[in-house]
């Protein structure tokens, strides 16, 4: 059985994202809990975040067991880009990109999908 949690609108880019997801896709909860928390990445905190939000789920509304649990899918899209501009010479303005991503984590006893 799996169970999802998804975290929308994230001020973060999707490629630093992926390199952290890239890390715990496959592995135990509990080995993927412990691997974000010694990874120095802004991305490791909000990821753990939303897999501590898919095991609560699993537990509460699917009566899972916490111990057989691994992370059978994690990916990071791309989201709208926050536009900002910077003050530039002769009253111009320059456009600053601010990237966001959401955040798809998946957790289920079943082995991890290719």
């Amino acid at each position: 059985m799996e169970t999802t949690a998804i975290v929308r609108g994230v001020r973060l880019s999707a490629q630093k994202g992926r390199l952290v997801a890239d890390l715990v896709r496959g592995k135990p909860v509990d080995k993927a809990l412990n691997i974000l928390s010694f990874t120095q990445k802004k991305a490791a905190g909000i990821i753990r975040k939303a897999l501590d939000s898919a095991i609560a789920n699993a537990e509460h509304n699917n009566g899972a067991d916490i111990d057989e649990l691994r992370v059978t899918s994690i990916y990071v899209e791309k989201a709208t880009t926050l536009r900002r501009f910077s003050a530039r010479a002769k009253g111009r303005g320059a456009r600053i990109g601010k990237q966001t991503c959401h955040i798809y984590v998946t957790v289920g006893d079943t082995p991890a999908k290719k």
